[in-house]
């Protein structure tokens, strides 16, 4: 990977990082985008924790929560960021929606299940967990349209910004 290309791919994580500390609608961020754009680019697997400190850091300043739902929480960023890594061969378009839609959903079962399970907000029955996920839909639908919004934006700026950048260094080249 060139030092351009970390560069600007790290710029891009920071940005939607920062985005987490604007006023924005509950659920509607760039995290799974975030991560999802991370696993796709990223030529090193190690490089997982980059989406997680970007995450880190705007959690310092939004504040933390128990620690429990925290670690499950990333683990479904981490999930959306391996989901990025294995759609990454032979990718196109549809494999990014896909890959966003994957991750949204995984992170809605996974986060909601483990509301369910760790606290006592609903009973540990099977209406509980129903009811648990029913009152979850609005964030849900919340969650899936900022991931489909940020990964548009998110992959486009990237692209388009290789495509400038190699039209200019095709122009340089032709002086």
């Amino acid at each position: 990977m060139s030092k351009k290309n970390l560069i600007l791919i790290l710029a891009i994580i920071a940005l939607a990082a920062a985005s987490r500390l604007v006023k924005h609608p509950p659920n509607f961020t760039p995290v799974a985008a975030m991560a999802l754009f991370g696993g796709w680019y990223f030529n090193k697997k190690y490089l997982i924790v980059m989406p997680l400190a970007a995450m880190l850091i705007s959690d310092a300043f939004i504040g933390f929560y128990d620690w429990r739902l925290t670690a499950v929480v990333y683990l479904g960023i981490a999930i959306t960021f391996i989901i990025g890594w294995l759609l990454k061969p032979n990718g196109n378009w549809r494999k990014v929606i896909a890959g966003s839609l994957a991750g949204s959903i995984i992170f809605f079962v996974i986060t909601n299940f483990a509301v369910w399970a760790l606290y006592s907000w609903y009973p540990h029955t099977w209406a509980g967990l129903v009811n648990c996920f029913a009152l979850a839909l609005p964030f849900f639908r919340n969650s899936l349209l900022g991931d489909l919004s940020y990964t548009v934006v998110l992959f486009g700026v990237y692209e388009l910004a290789w495509f400038y950048i190699g039209r200019k260094q095709t122009k340089l080249m032709k002086l």
